[in-house]
């Protein structure tokens, strides 16, 4: 499925490069599996042979347009690792090195968010697989500032859930500081790679899953977790902060009363459904609420140095680029554990 294939172009006759791709076309889809031509880097950018691209939940809320001003036809994927095949004059990668290309696909560079270290906020970003096609393809087209090296020990599918729900999830920890206990809400693929480094931090891990399901609730506590229980239960201590990966407002209040006074609660997700009302004195006692936004590069090359000394594995379903929709149709579902992941062979 890997090689250029060459079409004769219909005016001049050059012969034109195509590849696969699984392109979202309106607003709900189906993906559709189409073929087209392959992009010639710029100046800043390289060219990948995708290898990997893992599923995110963020590419489901595009399908469902709960993000806003979606582009059609967009090629969806945030979390792609590849082979450089062709690079631009001042992109500063060789033809054969292997990188991970992440959500956030470019910045202006030059705003104050950007200035001060907050590129993440930068009002001019753009988004791999939201605004700039992204790997459900075999080749896609990066900026080379925004991509990082791969460490080793990690095959291609295995790194690409590092791309997003770990550096997402990593990003998300930090901002919960120094918590000792620490409750995950929605054990899918960034909670899974969250509360390995957090035990390797030396954090006490509470996993909140849907209501019996206790597939994941096993799982978590495979993972090292202190205890795992329903979203609508409580965990048997105070935390002094809770991390929401569910796109669930309700689980909001539901983590405020679960964390203990001083403590703080982040949403990590792009999306979520309406917080209800509740009483105020779930958020009184200097507790805070805070949300992630995106990822920066620091968060990057924070986290891909990080992962091999904590050990963290990815774990895996693989899919083939044209059973894309069967892996969201899964994910959808909470049939994944840990996360899917688009394979081209």
């Amino acid at each position: 499925m890997h090689g250029l294939a060459t079409s004769p172009h219909r005016s001049t006759g050059a012969r034109v490069e195509l590849m696969q791709a699984m392109v979202l076309e309106r607003r709900g889809g189906p993906l559709a599996l189409r073929e087209r031509e392959v992009p010639a880097p710029g100046p800043e950018q390289v060219l990948l042979r995708v290898s990997a691209c893992a599923v995110c939940r963020t590419d489901l809320h595009l399908i469902d347009g709960e993000l806003p001003d979606v582009r059609h036809p967009i090629v969806p994927g945030h979390e792609i690792v590849g082979t450089v095949v062709r690079a631009g004059a001042d992109a500063g990668h060789a033809p054969g090195t292997r990188l991970g290309v992440p959500w956030l696909g470019w910045t202006c560079g030059h705003c104050g968010y950007c200035l001060s270290g907050h590129e993440n906020l930068c009002d001019a970003a753009r988004f791999t697989g939201y605004q700039l096609d992204g790997g459900y393809a075999e080749y896609a087209l990066a900026d080379a500032r925004y991509c990082f090296r791969i460490p080793p020990g990690y095959d291609d599918a295995e790194a690409a859930p590092l791309l997003c729900a770990g550096l997402i999830g990593y990003r998300a920890l930090r901002m919960a500081g120094d918590a000792r206990t620490l409750g995950l809400y929605g054990f899918g693929a960034a909670a899974h790679i969250v509360a390995q480094v957090a035990r390797f931090q030396g954090r006490q891990v509470c996993a909140f899953t849907r209501p019996g399901d206790l597939a994941a609730q096993d799982f978590a506590r495979a993972l090292g977790a202190a205890w795992a229980g329903g979203s609508d239960e409580r965990p048997p201590f105070p935390l002094d902060a809770a991390i929401i990966f569910a796109s669930v407002g309700a689980l909001v209040p539901a983590a405020l009363a679960a964390v203990r006074k001083g403590g703080t609660v982040v949403c990590g997700g792009i999306h979520m459904s309406d917080i209800p009302s509740f009483p105020y004195a779930r958020l009184w006692g200097e507790r805070r609420l805070v949300s992630v936004a995106n990822l920066t590069r620091r968060d990057g090359d924070e986290l891909l140095a990080l992962a091999p000394h904590v050990a963290v594995r990815t774990e895996i379903q693989r899919y083939a680029l044209a059973d894309a929709n069967a892996a969201l149709a899964a994910l959808r579902a909470g049939a994944v554990r840990g996360a899917a992941v688009l394979v081209m062979e």
